[in-house]
C-alpha cells in the first residue's frame, strides 16, 4: 500500500478557517516536509497548481508557488521518493510540458510523474484571459485527451502529428526521451473523469468522506474498477484522508471542533460559489462533492481525527478498500503531522509493516 503526501503549495494547506496553522507557502517548508515524507519512506510526494485563491480573513490560497519548477528544485535534493507535479491544461501547451517532465526526469532520476489538472475554477483562468468559455465545463476531458495523447507520443516516439479539435501538430519533435515511462495522473471523481484516468492515467486520485468513516467513499474506488477493466487497463485509486492525530481522541476531536469554529465564511462562500459555477457537473463530481456540505472547511475530504493508535487502525480500514493503491495524507500542521506519522502512526498500521521492517 503506497503513503504518500499532497504538499502545502499554497498557504495554509487544506483548512479554511482562522484557527487552523496560518503559513506562508515556501521552498523550504515544502523541502522539510519532502524530506521528512522520504526518511519516513513514503513513497510520493504531489502539489498541487492552485492560481487564484479564495481570499476572506485568511487569504485562503491566495499565495502559491508553481508546481513544476517546485518539484523540481525537490527533485535535486531527495533521492528515493517519487514525485508529481500538477499542470493546468489551459496554461501551459502540452509538447512544453513534455519537454519540462523529460527535464524533471533527468533531475529525479526516473522519479517523475504528472498530475493532469483539467480545470472547473473558472477565475483561476478567466484572470489571465485564457478561459475558452463556460462551454469547457463540459468538454474538459475532451481537452485533455488530446492534450495527453499529444505528450505521450512525444516521450514515446519523439514525434506529434496529432491533429484534432483543440490542437494541431507539425511534425512537433522532442528529444531525448526520458529515462523511464512517466506517470500520469488525474482526479477524476465523475464518471467522465473516470472514463478519462481508466484511458491514459496509471492512477486517479480521489477524495475520502466523512469524518472518522474510512470506508465511507468505498464506491469511488469500485467505479474506477469498474471504469479500468471496460478499457484493459491496470489503473489503481489513491483516496485523499486529512489526519488530525493527538495523543487521545479528545484532543485530537478538540483541533477539529476549534477548526469548525474558525471556519473562514468568506472564503467557503467563494469556494461554494465557483464549485456550483459548473453547470456541467455529475452528481459524482468533485465540484459536487464540495458542495455536499454547508461548511466543507476541508473541501469535505476524508478526515481522520483521533489518537495515533485509533488514526493508524482508519488508515488501515481505508487501505482495505478493493481498487485501492495508496493513500494520500494531508496535515493540519504538516511538519508536526509527519513526524507524528512517521513516529507514532505508520509503525501501528499493517499496511506498512513492509516498510518499518526496512527501517529495521
Amino acid at each position: 500500500m503506497d503513503i504518500g503526501v499532497f504538499i502545502p503549495i499554497n498557504n495554509n494547506g487544506w483548512l479554511i478557517s482562522a484557527n487552523s496553522p496560518q503559513y506562508m507557502p515556501s521552498f523550504e517548508l515544502n523541502k522539510q516536509v519532502v524530506q521528512k515524507a522520504e526518511g519516513y519512506g513514503l513513497d510520493f510526494a504531489l502539489s498541487m497548481i492552485k492560481l487564484h485563491g479564495f481570499g476572506g480573513k485568511t487569504e485562503f490560497w491566495d499565495h502559491g508557488l508553481e508546481s513544476f519548477t517546485l518539484m523540481a528544485g525537490l527533485a535535486a535534493i531527495t533521492s528515493k521518493i517519487k514525485l508529481y507535479a500538477s499542470v493546468a491544461v489551459l496554461t501551459i501547451p502540452p509538447a512544453i510540458v513534455a519537454r519540462m517532465a523529460t527535464t524533471v526526469d533527468s533531475i529525479s532520476g526516473g522519479r517523475f510523474g504528472v498530475n493532469i489538472v483539467s480545470g472547473w475554477h473558472k477565475v483561476e483562468y478567466s484572470q489571465m484571459g485564457m478561459w475558452p468559455g463556460d462551454a469547457y465545463f463540459g468538454r474538459r476531458y475532451d481537452y485533455s485527451t488530446e492534450y495527453v495523447r499529444i505528450m505521450q507520443d512525444l516521450w514515446n516516439t519523439g514525434t506529434s502529428d496529432l491533429r484534432g479539435e483543440f490542437f494541431q501538430m507539425d511534425a512537433c519533435k522532442m528529444s531525448p526521451a526520458p529515462s523511464v515511462p512517466i506517470k500520469l495522473v488525474a482526479a477524476g471523481q465523475s464518471d467522465r473523469g473516470m472514463e478519462f484516468a481508466a484511458s491514459y492515467c496509471d492512477y486517479n486520485f480521489a477524495l475520502g468522506e466523512g469524518v472518522n468513516e474510512p470506508q465511507k467513499c468505498i464506491d469511488v474506488p469500485r467505479r474506477m474498477l469498474a471504469a479500468a477493466a471496460r478499457t484493459g487497463r491496470d489503473v489503481g485509486s489513491y483516496i485523499l484522508y486529512m489526519v488530525i492525530a493527538d495523543e487521545t481522541d479528545e484532543a485530537a476531536m478538540a483541533k477539529w471542533d476549534s477548526y469548525n469554529a474558525g471556519a473562514d465564511r468568506e472564503a467557503l462562500a467563494h469556494l461554494l460559489g465557483h464549485a456550483a459555477a459548473d453547470v456541467h457537473t455529475e452528481a459524482t463530481s468533485m465540484a459536487a462533492a464540495i458542495q455536499r456540505s454547508a461548511s466543507p472547511i476541508n473541501f469535505n475530504m476524508g478526515t481522520l481525527v483521533g489518537s495515533y493508535a485509533n488514526v493508524a487502525r482508519m488508515l488501515d480500514e481505508a487501505a482495505t478498500m478493493p481498487g485501492v493503491k495508496g493513500l494520500m495524507l494531508t496535515f493540519d500542521d504538516f511538519l508536526i503531522g509527519m513526524d507524528a506519522f512517521g513516529q507514532r502512526i505508520q509503525p501501528l498500521m499493517q499496511c506498512r509493516r513492509h516498510v518499518m521492517a526496512a527501517a529495521a
